[in-house]
């Protein structure tokens, strides 16, 4: 039953993958185009994709996620799907009125070679674009990369494609905010506000995908960056982008563009990683750093002295994406812990590099892989066991075959809620995210203590 049946012998498997620690390049391509205010996601290729990569998202975010379909027929997958994508055009602007459309490819359409930016070109000038719209598009094949990458994509496609600027620049700096919760852009939002910072975020899908019940359906919610101010990224003074893998390859491109210079930084995820962020916004603000986050910071340090006898040397086995990887195992090192197997199923070098630097030292013994799944994850735990696991929610298999605590982190988690409306990244996300470590453990140590070990006061 479920994946006790994993064995402990590894062999190697080149080309196999069971419980793949990834999913496909549209689905993150979708997400980044949420963050874009009335902005109406497109998926170039079968209906049947489309429907995956909405119920994904709709299962994490647990909100209706829209997105519309060029429907491909067994007609548009021999001979192409031009006509599909300019009839597609015409009936989006015509009854769901979007501001932008924004287009990612598929597999089917990425087979086939359809030449989707020319396709735009023809539906501006046959008028199936309205004058006062716009339409965007990126190259999302999915079988290549992982939904990391289709992320990464679309961001670059939006500041290439609706970034715009003049020789003047502006009092702002542009915030890349990485795969994130909408919670988490929240979060850094307000971090910024605090500095007494203007800011870009772009995408930006608070208030999108964690809009309040009103009682009445709006197709497009409140939040996401707005066209205009996209127009002015170009303008702006410097980019912060968070993470290498989702936000790196837009503001280097932006860079070249528009000669803004960017600052590449791990996911504000923990104490050392929040500490770099805040000091990197230090120059671009004319105030010091505020009492208030001085506070938080000095919280999130007192609970971790508070509760170290209950983490130290505690053995964690990780998997998900590299960006939260790589800080959330920083954050784990500065809780004396030991994260012993750390696994994504995205492909980045870079990924080990950094991930070198964080547990060469402190954790010579881990494992760290990419590009891989999490059936060797699983019987790397056979093999030695660990004290807690992170992960999305399809680890809750290996945690009941192994009897291990678990602690749900990544995407998708589809059987909790909470994710999206509580920040892990910052100093009080950070504080959140230990509370939930501490939860599990302390759990387990209720759990398994005799009766006469069963205390009140832990």
């Amino acid at each position: 039953m479920l994946l006790r049946h994993t064995p402990k012998e590894i062999t190697p498997r080149a080309a196999l993958t069971i419980n793949p620690a990834k999913t496909c390049q549209p689905i993150g391509a979708i997400y980044a185009s949420l963050g874009i205010h009335k902005c109406l996601p497109h998926s170039h290729g079968a209906q049947g994709c489309c429907a995956y990569h909405r119920s994904a998202l709709t299962r994490h975010y647990k909100e209706p996620i829209m997105a519309s379909t060029s429907s491909f027929t067994e007609g548009s997958s021999v001979f192409g799907g031009q006509a599909n994508l300019l009839q597609a055009l015409n009936n989006i602007f015509t009854i769901y009125n979007p501001d932008i459309v924004a287009i990612h490819t598929t597999c089917l359409s990425e087979t086939i070679g359809d030449d989707v930016p020319q396709i735009i070109s023809k539906a501006y000038e046959e008028g199936k674009i309205p004058k006062d719209k716009v339409v965007i598009s990126t190259s999302t094949p999915s079988y290549v990369g992982s939904h990391i990458t289709g992320f990464s994509n679309m961001v670059k496609s939006m500041a290439m494609q609706l970034g715009g600027g003049s020789s003047c620049k502006k009092d702002q700096i542009n915030i890349i905010p990485g795969w994130v919760e909408p919670a988490d852009m929240r979060e850094i939002k307000r971090l910024c506000r605090e500095m007494g910072l203007n800011t870009i975020m772009f995408p930006d899908t608070s208030g999108v995908v964690d809009s309040p019940q009103t009682g009445k359906f709006n197709m497009y919610p409140q939040g996401g960056v707005r066209l205009d101010e996209m127009q002015r990224i170009g303008d702006s003074e410097a980019t912060i982008a968070l993470g290498k893998f989702t936000s790196q390859a837009a503001a280097e491109a932006l860079d070249a563009k528009y000669k803004v210079p960017c600052e590449i930084l791990d996911l504000p995820i923990g104490l050392r990683a929040t500490d770099r962020f805040i000091n990197t916004l230090r120059p671009h603000s004319r105030l010091k750093v505020p009492e208030s986050i001085n506070y938080e910071r000095g919280r999130l340090v007192d609970m971790i002295t508070d509760m170290q006898q209950y983490l130290a040397g505690k053995r964690v086995a990780l998997f998900g994406d590299p960006d939260q990887l790589i800080s959330l195992s920083e954050f784990l090192v500065d809780l004396d812990m030991r994260p012993v197997y750390v696994i994504t199923g995205t492909r980045g070098k870079k990924f080990l590099r950094h991930m070198q630097e964080i547990l060469g030292e402190a954790v010579p013994e881990a494992k760290v892989q990419h590009a891989k799944d999490a059936f060797l994850l699983h019987q790397w735990i056979k093999n030695e066991p660990v004290d807690l696991l992170i992960g999305n929610s399809y680890g809750k298999y290996i945690a009941r075959d192994e009897d291990i605590p678990f602690v749900r982190y990544g995407f998708p988690i589809t059987d909790r809620v909470g994710h999206t409306y509580f920040p892990s990244v910052g100093y009080q996300g950070g504080s959140q995210l230990l509370e939930r470590i501490l939860g599990v453990l302390l759990d387990r140590q209720d759990r398994d203590a005799p009766e006469e070990g069963f205390e009140l006061v832990m």
